[in-house]
């Protein structure tokens, strides 16, 4: 009797086990720094609540991570991670050890120049990220202030992102999946003993926050060295011109630079999107930056543990596979990412867009937290949830085409859905107010990831597996399923009003929901014929 064909095709050189095992790493991971993460937006939301000096701190935070991504794991990422999988393939690993101490020594120098300009820049950067915090002096000076202590922010974490594309590359996922932890450490510390201590020396307690971030930069760049010395991967940086010229004169710097415009066009893009809804945002309700950050904050957990994971497996792996010129592993490793995609982020969604209120109200609804701000997030994390699918699955197609050192195809969907998403937000900004914003961005996404896919199916580079019907129809059955027993959950009990001397049934009340919908979600899933040990092994 035949073999019964399997859900995915086995790629030739790295088995999916493998590529799962890495994901799981990576998601675990993540988990923890997420989970640090929701305890720092937790502790800082009880002592600082939503006003505009958390506005000016959010704001101020914002900008050393608008540069970061620009330098760090956006534009530089994209360029770099698959020309050093290419370079290692290709070249071998000598080769590959002169192309990144001549790629961190040029990336340095512009580092150092970027942090000095910041600095000197920052009420400009302020004011053109959120002129509206004018509404409240106070608030526009501390953006101005913690902006410039927080600007060379950015030169340690673009040296994290150049360690971790290194290791990544080298399949050592542990390290840098696990160094945001330091960050929401520091800043846990930060909330808890710098504030009050702050304060006790009559200074604005939110000053403390930007202390808090700096360490953390600090930590997260200091535990990458030990990881790249042990594989002799420690770059060496060249301080004087005459390296920095031999540097630069180096062809794959050259090819890496040449790769980075287009994806600096895009990585723009999402900025610029950003910018502009801070900006809009800051002119709504006082609270509003600060409402958007915290259903942002929750929708990381999704969008983290699946599209950031996979993202960060899949890419150097499917450089590798086009550089060998594999095309049944590349495409089996997209249809296999896109499988998990479906898999876990349409339920998440759905929980986002039913159970948003319980979810907010359990995490967040405490000290100057208020029942007004947990409605207020609430519908912006519903906004964000409708677009969930859309978020998780940009980051496994993206790499499909920066693994074909292509960028210039997702840029150019990237600049037609920044058209698309402020088109949206003349239309839902009126009538939503700050949910509107996120609304058009959970839209944006899902034409963005709907885009991406077409253009890898129309070029052949992805070719979908059998078993794409059976498999949707399973997962929207236990997923209808799902959303039954959540939208009777949100509504059987007053998530608000079990705050104070309720908190503690609260949390209980949460955890026993989240653990029977998972459950239902999965044997719903077996019952309706989804072998899931069979999915993970192909």
């Amino acid at each position: 009797m035949p073999a019964k064909p399997s859900i995915i095709a086995e790629p030739a050189t790295l088995a999916p086990v493998t590529l799962f095992k890495a994901a799981s790493t990576v998601s675990l991971l993540t988990l923890a720094s997420r989970v640090s993460g929701l305890a720092r937006d937790l502790l800082m939301a009880s002592a600082f609540g939503a006003s505009a000096l958390t506005d000016a701190f959010y704001v101020a935070f914002r900008i050393p991570n608008l540069f970061r991504r620009l330098f760090g794991e956006g534009a530089f990422s994209q360029a770099f991670v698959p020309a050093l999988a290419a370079s290692r393939e290709k070249n071998g690993e000598p080769a590959t050890r002169q192309l990144i101490d001549s790629v961190a020594t040029v990336l340095s120098w512009v580092l150092v120049a970027t942090c000095i300009v910041g600095v000197l820049c920052a009420p400009l950067l302020v004011w053109a990220l959120a002129s509206g915090l004018r509404q409240e002096p106070q608030g526009f000076e501390a953006a101005v202030h913690m902006t410039r202590w927080m600007f060379p922010y950015i030169g340690f974490m673009s040296l994290v992102a150049l360690a971790a594309g290194i290791l990544n590359t080298w399949k050592r996922y542990a390290v840098p999946a696990a160094t945001p932890v330091l960050l929401n450490l520091s800043m846990i510390v930060a909330a808890w003993w710098g504030a009050p201590w702050f304060q006790a020396q009559g200074i604005e307690p939110i000053y403390a926050m930007a202390a808090g971030v700096m360490l953390g930069g600090v930590l997260q760049l200091g535990v990458q060295v030990p990881a790249l010395r042990q594989l002799g991967l420690l770059p060496r940086i060249r301080l004087n011109w005459t390296g920095l010229r031999a540097a630069w004169q180096d062809p794959g710097t050259r090819q890496i630079a040449s790769m980075m415009l287009p994806a600096l066009l895009g990585v723009s893009v999402a900025q610029i999107s950003l910018l502009i809804n801070t900006q809009i945002a800051s002119h709504l309700a006082p609270g509003s930056v600060s409402w958007l950050f915290y259903a942002d904050r929750l929708m990381e957990f999704p969008t983290a543990l699946l599209g950031v994971a996979l993202g960060v497996v899949l890419t150097p792996q499917l450089a590798a596979a086009r550089a060998a010129d594999d095309a049944q592993r590349y495409s089996g490793m997209l249809d296999w990412g896109l499988r998990l995609v479906v898999l876990l982020s349409v339920p998440c969604a759905v929980a986002l867009l039913t159970f948003a209120t319980p979810l907010v109200a359990t995490l967040f609804q405490r000290g100057a937290f208020q029942g007004s701000d947990v409605a207020q997030v609430s519908v912006a994390l519903a906004g964000y949830g409708a677009g969930l699918v859309g978020l998780v699955a940009i980051k496994v197609l993206a790499p499909g085409f920066y693994a074909q050192q292509d960028l210039r195809t997702p840029v150019r969907i990237a600049v037609a859905v920044l058209v698309i998403t402020q088109l949206l937000n003349l239309v839902l900004v009126p009538q939503l107010q700050h949910a509107g914003l996120a609304l058009s961005i959970g839209l944006g996404a899902l034409i963005n990831a709907a885009w991406l896919l077409t253009g890898l199916l129309r070029r052949g580079a992805y070719r979908p597996l059998p078993g794409w019907g059976v498999f949707l129809l399973q997962v929207l059955a236990a997923t209808a399923l799902l959303a039954l027993f959540l939208v009777w959950g949100a509504r059987a009990f007053p998530w608000v009003e079990l705050g104070g001397a309720g908190g503690m049934r609260r949390i209980g009340l949460l955890a026993l929901m989240i653990v029977g919908a998972a459950g239902l979600y999965f044997v719903a899933l077996a019952a309706a014929g989804l072998k899931l040990r069979q999915f993970v092994r192909n």
